[in-house]
């Protein structure tokens, strides 16, 4: 799978607008047949910086989504709000999910 994680660092006087700005490129991602997730946070020490953590099935299901209309359009809805360019990690591992965190394993 291809995993990313992005952060973007947002203008102060768009920070509670973020969810908007994004909701239509979010929605348009997610429905793409070989995205995995696609999943926004929020810093809980930086409240100006929101992190994407989003994963598709392959490179051809990551090279599709940069391909895509709304990928280009969501960046343009983007860019204004944003302080400075977003930092990323992008890198492929294998599996299609998430893995359980064998040293916390709960069994209820």
């Amino acid at each position: 799978m291809i995993f990313i994680v992005v952060k973007f660092e947002v203008l102060d006087e768009r920070v509670d607008d973020w969810m908007v700005i994004t909701k239509e490129f979010t929605d348009a991602t997610r429905a793409e047949p070989g995205n995995l997730w696609f999943e926004w946070t929020r810093s809980v020490d930086s409240p100006g910086q929101y992190i994407l953590i989003e994963a598709f099935r392959d490179g051809q299901a990551g090279a599709d989504h940069v391909g895509s209309a709304h990928f280009e359009k969501g960046l343009d809805a983007m860019r204004p709000a944003l302080r400075e360019t977003p930092r990323i990690i992008n890198t492929e591992i294998p599996g299609v999910d998430w893995s359980r965190m064998g040293e916390l394993e709960i069994e209820r």
